[in-house]
């Protein structure tokens, strides 16, 4: 039957091309592009999928067709070769040493049986040996620099030597030094940083005891004491820990971009050891996996050998102190497992790399286009004078007479633009505390297609609120808590006045003892109470002490029964901020969480009685369960009690019937409130016996542990009472919902990609608008191989206008068999949500983003696990927040709050983009208009390669007598801040690229020969008889024409560019006064110069008026002609 069901992939543009033979007949094709996939039968049996994974590895793969031949081979194939071999090459000489699993004795280095990588951190780019040979390569990667180098090292062959050697080599050695300088800034904080890093101390356990060691020089094998608030240096087994829990609290904010303590146990063989010294008395060792990316699993074992038997202890990521995490209480002592380049957080940051913005690209592929036409125009000059005697050095000599045409000054222009736009972001007192820390890219925060945000830190304030409890006939919000406080009180009051007199043991309100009142008054009462019971007990939440001796906080005190729990100094940690949220609220009520061990946990009433609980049972959240539960037995009366909450999809089955729970769900979720559902079972003691023996059973089968486990539990979560629906808000960060309508807007596409889980990034996405209320959101099911990923894609194809949330494990597989399509459909989506990310996948996504849709991508974050996808994004922002200022520093910009980007993007990326690609394009007519003139006088001079202006003029011309107004651009805008961002549709306009572009580049290419032609021929046509003057009469109309053609070019006055133009006039008439020997035809020493007495006569004066005045009278009418009939989208806002 298998064999007869055809699988297509989800494709557009698919051919027919069989996707494998396994020595059998082909059994899956493709159909041509009319194939209608969702009429087809999509399903194989599963085991008919399992059996030929391999096969499918190959599948993506074996739908490009390979093209080879010559055609193939000049089109670009020898480019593919070229870097086939290459990266052989690379490959070969940096193999990279396979990683393995390890055994690691205790406190014995040496008895490794490998050589592990040193425990350094480096995040320098260069050394002192490859600092200067990697700055040059990065600059003459370029073709532009690449070509000043060539054409300036010409000129030391005397025969091809056409002006003064400064001419050529002082622009280039400037910008060399500007950069160089500006890197070796950049390398040295670099190391300053790393050096810090790694020159930390921490106390090593050694037989002779305790010694102070570097972090850097930290080994495997080394037991490694961490104090509270401490970094920990590296991949670590939990030992023993100062705490009489046996247990710590870590933050890994700086790891997984989580701000709640994960709670980490020690090996229970070595915490039982009397002392710390009895480390090195025992043979021990620990088995550990390779070194993998995955920051939430581990698998090793644990051996003590010098015992009969031998102890052997199962670890888990419980055991595990990843490096990069700080210890939150009390001491802690490990073995170090990894180090260096095979930690978990090192294995999960990616190298960053140098970012080039596309409008360097662009004008780097225009500079191509200009040196073709330079060799273009070289070759016709020789060919019109017929190849007479050295063609070849005289068409040499054209190629570097013409080299003007691409101005070196281009890439000085630039680099000071982009210094100047950096400046005035750090300056724009609108986004207090913004840092550029890249300056080569602010051009790129106007060219953005695809925003992928962080969810905790960055759109939230990671701050949970209690809002709603809905009991299914009656509803509480935040302005009737006191009635609930009221409840609880009369409760427990009524309770311990029936203990006090012997009646009863029971915590529970006895309705015997009740004064008379209304059934349903006893019935709300009774129900809060069993809620808020539930909602104290069914957790993870641990409270913890701070002792405060003279303002300085101490190490947490041991907790006991009899300890007076003071409210002042306690706080509340658990892996779940909404965990911690519901604690607070029912402390807040009266009913408060004093002491959580292992094995208890106690509560206080509000009488301030201790209730003692022994926790028998814990099941952990996952997200595969969607739901955690307990059992607990209370110590007054020994009743058994088993209480779960999770969210709604997974309790909705469990809980008994009722008609209310889904459509207050629904009612919660779209006020943006993430909901639990809590219910609760009362067992017997034989029916807990019997639970515990099965459940015990099920843990320590070999084979389907998991499944075995899972099924167990099931059996005790039927027909559950259902308590209460809760509802608590993420607090979200200031104004992040009208920033991102502002982001959809101007067309910028959001992805949130997260490590949380799907319940709380979908409800995040609703409530900060990410997903608009009348979109409908589709939820990615599981998927764990090709039949079901495809099944699930199809699912998706027939949905339109829809946002997508999918987990990291779906987005895996997806990826794997079907990277193309699941792209291809995801960047249709409106947004994009991505839950339980690893900082890889951020980095994976991003660069499929980059890959697929050509587009450019801005990833933003505030915690160390978004370093990878800040460096891998085309531009990267970082917030400073609550998770500490990795990613701020990692990023090229750094910014203080969420809603700063609106302004950073739709504001300073606009400017920034628009006037560099006005700056670019002024600056390249500025080469060409001269390079036209020089080839007439050429043609005219029969075809000699004779350069027309000398040396300091062509400096000149590039620097003081242009170089200013040229510059001023950088101050022009086309809309106000105000406008721009009142309209962010005009920030779409920009992604198209069409400031600069080939059609705009052609115009300006019509202009610059236009006026070069109409200057050179205008000047020998007025001035036949004073055909000596010819110098001064054109480049004085070359001056006066270039700011006139800033005048144009300008969109909006500011006093500056008047102060430029005035200066760069005045410096030239000084010139024309003071240097006149610099204006005669050809060299000096022929004896032409310039006669003052003709500059200042009548005649000289308006013909140089006339010809600059038609050659630029006839762009300001068409400039003026089109904002009349064709204005700009800006134009029309500005009016």
């Amino acid at each position: 039957m298998a064999d007869s069901i055809r699988l297509n992939p989800v494709r557009k543009n698919s051919r027919k091309t069989a996707y494998y033979n396994a020595g059998r007949p082909t059994r899956y094709q493709i159909e041509d592009e009319s194939s209608n996939l969702d009429q087809m039968p999509l399903m194989m049996s599963e085991e008919a999928f399992e059996n030929n994974e391999s096969d499918y590895q190959t599948l993506p793969r074996a739908r490009v067709s390979q093209k080879t031949g010559l055609g193939w081979f000049l089109c670009g194939g020898w480019k593919v070769l070229c870097t086939s071999c290459c990266e052989c090459l690379v490959h070969t000489c940096r193999r990279k040493k396979e990683l393995k699993v390890r055994t690691v004795w205790l406190g014995h280095p040496e008895k490794c049986e490998e050589k592990y990588p040193k425990n350094a951190i480096k995040n320098q780019k260069y050394n002192i040996v490859t600092f200067v040979p990697g700055v040059l390569y990065q600059q003459f990667k370029f073709f532009l620099n690449l070509y000043f180098l060539v054409v300036a090292c010409s000129q030391f062959v005397p025969s091809l030597k056409i002006g003064y050697l400064y001419t050529y080599w002082a622009p280039l050695g400037f910008v060399l030094a500007v950069t160089m300088v500006r890197e070796a800034v950049d390398e040295v904080r670099r190391c300053r940083r790393d050096k810090e890093m790694n020159s930390q101390l921490y106390s090593k356990l050694t037989v002779r005891g305790k010694v102070q060691v570097k972090s850097s020089d930290i080994q495997v094998g080394d037991l490694i004491i961490v104090e509270k608030n401490q970094r920990i240096p590296a991949d670590m087994i939990f030992l023993r820990t100062s705490e009489k829990t046996g247990s710590c609290f870590i933050r890994t904010d700086q790891l997984d971009g989580e701000t709640d303590w994960k709670l980490r146990i020690t090996v229970a063989c070595t915490q039982r050891l009397p002392a710390l010294g009895d480390l090195f008395s025992v043979s021990a060792y620990v088995y550990a996996q390779k070194p993998q990316l995955d920051i939430h699993s581990f698998e090793g074992n644990f051996t003590r050998e010098d015992c009969d038997p031998p102890i052997h202890e199962s670890l888990s990521i419980e055991n595990t102190l990843w490096a990069s995490t700080v210890v939150a209480s009390g001491t802690v002592i490990g073995v170090v497992i990894y180090t260096g380049k095979e930690m978990r957080s090192v294995l999960n940051t990616s190298q960053s790399k140098n970012k080039v913005g596309l409008l360097d690209l662009e004008l780097n592929r225009l500079t191509k286009a200009l040196f073709l036409a330079q060799v273009v125009l070289s070759v016709v000059m020789v060919a019109l004078q017929g190849f007479l005697g050295p063609w070849f050095r005289n068409l040499f000599r054209f190629v570097v007479l013409f080299s003007y045409i691409i101005p070196i000054s281009l890439r000085v222009n630039l680099d000071m633009g982009k210094s100047a736009y950096g400046w005035m972001i750090m300056k724009d007192e609108n986004i207090p505390g913004t840092v550029v820390r890249t300056s080569t890219i602010p051009e790129e925060l106007g060219r953005l297609v695809y925003l992928l945000t962080d969810k905790t830190g960055t759109l939230t304030q990671n701050e949970m609120v209690f809002k709603r409890l809905h009991l299914g006939t009656v509803s509480y919000g935040m302005d009737t808590m006191d009635e609930i406080q009221s409840h609880i009180i009369q409760s427990y009051a009524q309770v311990s006045s029936v203990q006090s007199n012997g009646n009863s043991a029971s915590s529970t309100p006895s309705c015997k003892s009740q004064p008379p009142a209304p059934k349903v008054r006893k019935s709300v009462s009774s129900r809060i109470h069993k809620a808020v019971k539930a909602i104290a007990l069914c957790h993870n939440v641990t409270p913890v002490y701070e002792s405060r001796v003279n303002g300085a906080s101490a190490e947490p005190e041991s907790t006991e029964a009899d300890q007076d729990f003071s409210d002042d100094n306690r706080t509340y940690q658990a892996s779940s901020p909404d965990d911690v949220a519901l604690v607070r609220w029912t402390e807040s009520v009266g009913l408060t969480l004093v002491n959580r061990d292992l094995t208890s946990l106690q509560l206080k009433t509000p009488a301030g009685h201790i209730l003692t609980y022994y926790i028998l049972q814990i099941f952990p959240f996952t997200s595969e369960s969607k739901r955690m539960g307990i059992i607990v037995r209370e110590e007054a009366t020994g009743d058994i009690t088993f209480y779960m909450k999770g969210a709604d999809v997974a309790m909705a089955s469990i809980v008994q019937y009722n008609d209310w729970l889904e459509e207050e769900c629904g009612n919660m979720a779209r006020e943006g409130l993430r909901t639990l559902v809590v219910a609760k079972k009362a067992l017997t003691e034989e029916q807990y016996q019997d639970f515990e023996s099965r459940y015990n059973q099920a843990k320590l089968s070999v084979h389907d542990r998991a499944l075995k486990v899972a099924a167990v539990v099931e059996s005790l979560e039927r027909e559950m009472e259902l308590l209460c629906l809760t509802g608590v808000e993420d607090q979200l960060q200031a104004d992040v919902r009208p920033t991102l309508e502002l982001l959809r807007n101007a067309g910028i596409k959001i992805w949130m990609l997260t490590g949380d889980k799907l319940e709380t990034a979908t409800c995040i996405a609703k409530s900060s608008h990410l997903v608009s209320r009348n979109q409908d959101i589709h939820v990615f099911k599981p998927v764990s191989n090709r039949g079901e990923a495809h099944l699930e894609l199809n699912a998706f194809r027939r949905k339109h206008d829809c946002a997508l949330v999918i987990s990291g494990d779906s987005l895996e597989v997806c990826l794997r068999y079907y990277e193309h399509e699941f792209v291809e459909l995801a960047c249709q989506c409106p947004a994009v949500v991505c839950c339980r990310c690893s900082p890889t996948q951020k980095a994976q996504i991003v660069r499929l983003l980059q890959q697929h849709t050509d587009n450019r991508t801005c990833a933003i974050g505030d915690g160390g696990n978004d370093v990878s996808m800040i460096q891998a994004a085309d531009c990267g922002i970082g917030i400073e927040g609550k998770e500490g200022k990795q990613a701020s520093l990692a990023a090229d910009f750094s910014i203080t709050q969420f809603k700063h980007i609106g302004r950073l993007l739709m504001v300073h990326g606009h400017n920034s983009y628009k006037r560099s690609a006005a700056l670019g394009q002024f600056v390249m007519h500025r080469g060409m208009i001269i390079s036209t003139m020089q080839a007439v006088f050429s043609s005219i001079f029969y075809f000699a390669s004779v350069p027309l202006y000398q040396g300091f003029l062509m400096v000149g011309y590039a620097t003081i007598y242009t170089m200013f107004p040229v510059f001023s651009l950088v101050l022009d805008q086309d809309v106000k801040p105000e406008m721009a961002l009142l309209y962010p549709e005009l920030y779409k306009d920009l992604t198209k690229g069409r400031s600069l572009s080939f059609k705009t580049f052609l115009i300006w290419v019509l202009i610059s020969v236009y006026q070069g032609g109409i200057l050179m021929y205008g000047a020998l046509v007025l001035f036949d008889q004073e055909f000596v003057h010819v110098v001064a009469i054109s480049f004085t109309a070359l001056i006066l024409t270039e700011l006139l053609m800033v005048a144009l070019t300008v969109r909006t006055w500011h006093w500056l560019m008047v102060v430029a133009e005035l200066i760069s006039l005045g410096c030239y008439l000084a010139s024309l006064a003071f240097l006149n020997e610099y204006f005669g035809i050809g060299r000096v020493t022929l004896g032409a110069f310039l006669d003052l007495s003709f500059i200042t006569t009548w005649v000289f004066l308006w013909k140089v008026c006339v010809i600059t005045l038609v050659s630029c009278l006839p762009l300001y009418i068409i400039k003026y002609l089109k904002r009349k009939f064709s204005p700009p989208s800006y134009s029309k806002l500005s009016s």
